[in-house]
């Protein structure tokens, strides 16, 4: 089986429907989208549009569908909390249950790669960081067991592919919300082997889409994280001091 592994779409869905084309002529067996998939501008719609591809995709759970599915209490005090609150608020009964109900991770058979574990944060936990600079003890300690020789996460927004411990470690990067040097969005195909892609889109229609839905603290959003971009290095040191649990500024 080959699969396409879309993670971190963040409501973007003109990032979205520009992977989509290209999927579409890959023509894999099956779509992998691998969380965090509504908390952004248009959350509705993303969801409409990969639920319309049907039996197609497989979901699994990032931190954000679960934090939209179930706030936690106080969470709005933060930009990102009004914006999680904002997102659910726009999305329906059905598709909140949805993301309420996915599993956090699955296991496929991949042609030339065998079983491999796909998860959003770790095999452990949907908000675990892990990034290609991530010490072999943290690691291991991730792992909570698991066998798998590859081993897919999203969550920090960073696209890499290392091999650690024995095991192959592949971030497929963040389709709607990349933390990268070049604008567009970050993918991945898995079969026979893992190819990294790298797909562009009209950034200032998504700028516009942003500030026409309303999406909180719009401007922020857009400089910071449309027609900008966090570096990868500097984000990945970031989250490392997060992960060690050392004052990230």
């Amino acid at each position: 089986m080959r699969i396409a592994a879309l993670y971190d779409i963040h409501g973007n869905l003109r990032a979205l429907d520009a992977v989509l084309a290209e999927v579409e002529r890959e023509a894999p067996d099956r779509i992998l989208v691998g969380g965090d998939v509504a908390l952004g501008p248009m959350p509705r719609e993303t969801l409409d549009r990969l639920l319309a591809l049907g039996d197609h995709v497989t979901f699994i759970r990032g931190n954000c569908d679960r934090e939209m599915a179930a706030p936690v209490p106080g969470a709005a005090a933060s930009a990102w909390g009004e914006r999680t609150r904002w997102a659910a608020a726009r999305c329906t009964p059905e598709q909140l249950r949805l993301l309420a109900s996915l599993p956090t991770s699955v296991s496929l058979e991949v042609a030339g790669l065998g079983r491999v574990r796909f998860c959003h944060g770790s095999p452990r936990r949907d908000d675990e960081i892990l990034t290609r600079l991530s010490p072999e003890p943290r690691l291991r300690a991730a792992l909570a067991g698991d066998e798998h020789r590859c081993i897919v996460s999203g969550h920090t927004h960073v696209q890499y592919d290392r091999v650690a411990l024995g095991r192959r470690w592949v971030n497929p990067g963040s389709v709607g919300m990349a933390y990268a040097s070049e604008p567009g969005a970050y993918w991945a195909m898995f079969g026979p082997d893992v190819s990294l892609r790298h797909t562009a889109f009209d950034v200032s229609r998504v700028a516009d889409d942003t500030h026409a839905a309303g999406f909180p603290d719009a401007e922020e959003f857009v400089a910071k994280y449309v027609l900008t971009r966090p570096d990868p290095g500097e984000a990945s040191a970031f989250f490392e001091k997060m992960a060690e649990g050392a004052p990230a500024a």
